[in-house]
């Protein structure tokens, strides 16, 4: 009787799948269960809705689970049965929705939510196949907006200094030009008078 690997090896084998192919997953087992990952790779940003979304194709009636595989070790997400029951993990239960093929959607995700997402499709006659998705989380980095807004703000008072300074020179320019008018002005007459 043949056995199925481990999900350690199986994550070892789709870590190098993920590596060297990462365009399109497309598994198929023995029992006529075929599961498609379009997005084996996911990159988002904290705070943001994710969508993990996988494709599979059964004629008969099958449990669908996911977990969440990272260096704080592996926790189950949710279990369901398309159209019967579905069963969220109370860490995840206002985080995660489920969707008819197989895919989930994960809301607010945080730094911690990085890591490998492992679903298993189990047909009734026991029949597992696996996926995987590698979820990459960053965060917003603040620093580099706040450094933007203080140098804005070095701007705009840099140039508020120089319209002022231009406005001086202006005025003094045209103070000195009356002031020599006038002066000419009262040359003019004394010569006339005299």
């Amino acid at each position: 009787m043949y056995e199925l690997p481990s999900l350690e090896v199986m994550l070892a084998l789709l870590y190098f799948i993920h590596t060297h192919c990462p365009t399109l997953l497309c598994f198929s087992a023995q029992g006529g269960v075929s599961l498609l990952v379009p997005q084996p790779n996911v990159n988002a940003t904290v705070a943001q809705n994710i969508l993990l979304s996988v494709e599979y194709s059964c004629k008969g009636i099958v449990s669908i689970e996911w977990k969440h595989v990272s260096s704080w070790g592996t926790n189950k997400i949710v279990e369901w049965k398309p159209g019967s029951y579905i069963n969220i993990s109370k860490s995840y239960k206002d985080r995660v929705n489920t969707y008819e093929n197989g895919s989930i959607q994960l809301l607010n995700v945080g730094v911690r939510d990085a890591g490998y997402y492992v679903v298993t499709i189990t047909e009734e006659l026991g029949t597992n196949i696996y996926g995987t998705i590698v979820l990459s989380v960053y965060e917003i980095i603040y620093e580099d907006l706040h450094f933007v807004a203080v140098f804005f703000a070095f701007l705009t008072a840099v140039s508020a200094v120089l319209v002022c300074c231009m406005w001086f020179c202006n005025k003094s320019v045209h103070l000195f030009q009356n002031k020599r008018d006038k002066l000419k002005g009262n040359f003019l007459c004394m010569d006339i008078m005299m």
